[in-house]
């Protein structure tokens, strides 16, 4: 490897998933291998049922794959007993979803706190940072706000520093600006790459979304099984 290159966070190498129908095996992924670096912004597309979120959920230590071998920082993680895996959520992944998750009884700042106390963090210093994360996504009028009195892009805005809050180095985003209109999605995404690079935080988006490709360094397209790079393709 070059000396100037950063060593990957994550590092998936010949993975395969296969999922069982009555008697017949149903290959989802076959042989997929990536890698993502800090600070680096990865989209990755392809039609519905291509294995897309099949994929970020092995990424994401929340599906074991067939076979294959998936690396977090260099350690291989993809035999790791299921609590080793819960470790590796709440420590190096932050997720995002398309639906929020917020808790609807909890504050804006609080939904970022709780999250930081899940990693491990409590007190004056959880509200420190989750007071802090919620400045930087630009909600610092809205921190005592519960979720049903924020707009589409303001929960969005939660969920990524929710996300980003705490020493997640990866971020896995599945459909994060489906429910936003076009404006705020494109805000809501320039936002989200400004701050994964800032704080060389490794971002892989899953979308359909054609704006997510511009904010990106990187596009892979996964169709029948199969992952390409569609960067090199385009150019």
């Amino acid at each position: 490897m070059n000396a100037t290159q950063p060593e990957p966070v994550l590092r998936a190498e010949g993975v395969c998933k296969d999922f069982r129908d009555g008697r017949d095996t149903i290959s989802v992924l076959k042989g997929i291998s990536l890698t993502l670096t800090p600070g680096e912004a990865v989209v990755l597309e392809g039609p519905s049922g291509s294995g897309k979120t099949t994929l970020l959920s092995i990424l994401g230590c929340i599906l074991t794959a067939t076979s294959g071998e998936v690396f977090i920082k260099g350690q291989r993680v993809d035999a790791s007993k299921p609590g080793r895996l819960a470790a590796l959520r709440r420590d190096c992944i932050g997720f995002v979803f398309q639906q929020f998750n917020l808790f609807g009884a909890l504050t804006a700042q609080e939904n970022v706190e709780y999250a930081i106390n899940l990693k491990g963090a409590s007190g004056s210093r959880a509200r420190k940072e989750a007071a802090k994360w919620i400045d930087r996504v630009g909600l610092a009028e809205r921190r005592h706000f519960l979720p049903q009195d924020l707009s589409g892009g303001q929960k969005q805005r939660v969920a990524i520093a929710r996300a980003l809050a705490g020493p997640s180095r990866i971020i896995l985003a599945d459909e994060p600006t489906a429910n936003l209109d076009f404006h705020t999605g494109r805000i809501v995404l320039e936002l989200f790459r400004q701050l994964a690079k800032e704080h060389q935080r490794a971002l892989l988006i899953v979308t359909h979304d054609p704006r997510v490709r511009p904010i990106t360094d990187r596009t892979l397209f996964l169709k029948d099984g199969i992952l390409t790079d569609a960067t090199s393709e385009s150019t």
